[in-house]
């Protein structure tokens, strides 16, 4: 995992990476939203934290090991819309576009995930099927 130390956050948000997603992924509670989870687990791939997102990934559909690619450096994430995922919903989605580079090539993944609460705490579910 990447030191806490980085200057920007990988999520982009214009904050430090200790003072947003990193904050997350140290002391172990999870955003207040589905939009700052979704957030937060990008940097997690983005810095390799593979505990994090398995931590914040629904106990029904989440893998029992994670592998992330070394070869794979995500550059940018761009959230496209939400709905629902606010502090008093129960339920939300996240629609995104992840690009990075792996092995001098650009790749991009486009996504619209579900999230739900678990015990008070957002979780990745799984995504749409498009």
């Amino acid at each position: 995992m990447a030191p806490v130390t980085l200057e920007r956050c990988p999520c982009l948000s214009g904050e430090s990476y200790a003072n947003c997603c990193g904050r997350y992924h140290r002391d172990g509670t999870t955003p207040p939203t589905a939009e700052l989870l979704m957030r937060s687990r990008y940097s997690a791939f983005a810095v390799g934290d593979t505990a994090y997102l398995l931590r914040t990934w629904h106990p029904h559909t989440r893998p029992t090991e994670l592998d992330l690619d070394d070869d794979l450096i995500w550059r940018r994430l761009d959230i496209e819309r939400t709905e629902r995922g606010g502090l008093f919903d129960t339920d939300g989605i996240v629609e995104f576009t992840a690009y990075g580079r792996q092995n001098g090539e650009r790749v991009q993944q486009h996504e619209t995930s579900r999230f739900v609460r678990v015990d008070t705490r957002w979780v990745y579910l799984d995504a749409v099927d498009e």
